[in-house]
């Protein structure tokens, strides 16, 4: 590769960083074990066939405005970001346990919910066919009434760090975890709302014996749900969280 285009490559890496690194989880704990996120470093390392660390985070190319559209929810997109491909090492947690995920502490939307899936794999999840993934959601947070403060917000004052608890009666194997935000800044329009998903794997221990049934990624959402194509420049009194119906376990 030509000097001129090493420095091209580089520079574009760094402004890309600059600008879109708000759209990725860039590091996780699971029990309080530190784990390290997908970054842009990782992609433009692979462009310029450097080597790339073995992280339980899965790849993916968040290259442009960092965000699955909602004309894109019926593709395989909505699983874990644009061409995502499985991470090449599992982390583990209890069942009952605590995922931790960070996000870059200047996250500049405060609209809009966090929600979080797991899927059970059927081998070993960095083998994982992310198109027959069924997704079950663990958690969700919408928006606060009383103080009119969404998720979102919570994420932004706790510095980008948003917490879950992975139910106890969930079965042990292995599992990608979803993690997500759905921006709604831009909802008011049909296809406004940006998605965020993120996805990990984690091996889930314990002694647990529930095994709820998922859905696959492109029946997660339309994007003329309520709670997607929806106007949050109001005083909200009924929003609808997105997705199926939470599992309480």
């Amino acid at each position: 590769m030509a000097p001129h285009t090493i420095m091209s490559a580089a520079l574009l890496g760094a402004l890309a960083t600059t600008a879109l690194g708000h759209g990725m989880v860039t590091s996780f704990k699971t029990d309080g074990k530190q784990n390290q996120g997908f970054i842009l470093d990782y992609y433009y390392a692979k462009v310029n066939k450097q080597p790339v660390p073995d992280i339980a985070a899965w790849y993916a190319e968040n290259l442009d405005s960092g965000f699955v559209a909602p004309n894109n929810y019926q593709t395989s997109d909505i699983n874990c970001h644009k061409n995502a491909s499985p991470g090449t090492l599992t982390t583990t947690v209890s069942a009952g346990g605590t995922v931790e995920f960070t996000w870059p502490a200047t996250w500049p939307h405060p609209h809009g919910p966090v929600l979080t899936y797991i899927a059970k794999c059927s081998g070993d999840c960095t083998k994982a066919n992310k198109n027959t993934l069924q997704w079950v959601k663990i958690q969700e947070s919408g928006i606060d009434y009383a103080t009119q403060k969404w998720a979102s917000q919570q994420l932004i004052d706790n510095k980008g760090v948003w917490a879950i608890k992975v139910p106890r009666s969930i079965a042990p194997g292995d599992y990608v975890f979803r993690h997500e935000i759905i921006a709604l800044h831009g909802a008011g329009s049909l296809n406004g709302a940006q998605n965020y998903p993120q996805c990990f794997n984690i091996k889930i221990t314990g002694s647990g014996t529930a095994n709820p049934a998922g859905v696959v990624g492109t029946s997660l959402y339309k994007n003329t749900d309520p709670g997607i194509h929806f106007n949050p420049y109001t005083t909200i009194t009924d929003y609808k969280i997105p997705g199926p119906a939470l599992f309480v376990g």
